[in-house]
């Protein structure tokens, strides 16, 4: 368990310092099973703002904001004036999301912003394998369910995030929204289910 705020853990010799991180122990759960997009195609794909605020459940105002004070800055395309179009990574949508979630719950900007931190430098097969929780005050890292019950024994009131449970919602919602290929521009048009029971039922017919 490593705490993501003030450097200390409840009964943990897991601190975090600027990003630096010592390994804890991973005991593989449920949210184990995640998958991340994987090969060279998912490295190529990334998504407009209008595309990461739909996934992520935030307003565009909200993504500007965080791009501009560097909090969750675009790590596909930042924009660079004349025009250019900011492109967010699958991962990215999924830090959204979670420091969405965060802001609801009263943890302080300073905190979230070490906890963005600590995401990023976490590899893509980790973080499906993560639980946030926080008191309000500090967000830990936990990476079994031990952790997590050590904390709520504590007696401090806490929530927590599964961030593999935010990664499958965010997979499930960009996989009905449009992409672009990074290398060539091209606009990759999701299938619109709702289309497709179309198509399906005239082929019936």
């Amino acid at each position: 368990m490593r705490s993501m705020g003030d450097g200390t853990a409840v009964g943990s010799p897991y601190p975090l310092f600027g990003g630096a991180v010592e390994q804890a122990p991973r005991h593989a759960g449920p949210a184990a099973a995640v998958t991340a997009p994987r090969g060279p195609e998912a490295d190529l794909i990334g998504y407009r703002g209008p595309t990461a605020c739909a996934a992520a459940g935030i307003t565009y105002r909200q993504l500007d904001y965080w791009a501009r004070t560097g909090l969750v800055e675009p790590s596909v395309r930042p924009t660079h004036g004349g025009g250019s179009q900011r492109l967010y990574s699958f991962r990215d949508v999924v830090v959204l999301k979670i420091v969405k979630r965060l802001l609801d719950t009263g943890v302080s900007l300073q905190n979230i912003r070490t906890a963005v931190q600590h995401l990023r430098s976490r590899g893509m097969a980790d973080l499906p394998r993560m639980t946030l929780m926080s008191d309000g005050a500090t967000v830990y890292e936990c990476t079994s369910p031990d952790e997590v019950v050590d904390l709520l024994q504590g007696g401090q009131g806490v929530f927590g995030i599964a961030v593999g449970v935010v990664w499958r919602d965010v997979e499930s919602a960009l996989s009905q929204l449009h992409g672009e290929r990074v290398d060539t521009g091209e606009t990759l048009v999701r299938p619109n289910p709702a289309d497709e029971l179309a198509r399906r039922r005239n082929r019936v017919g």
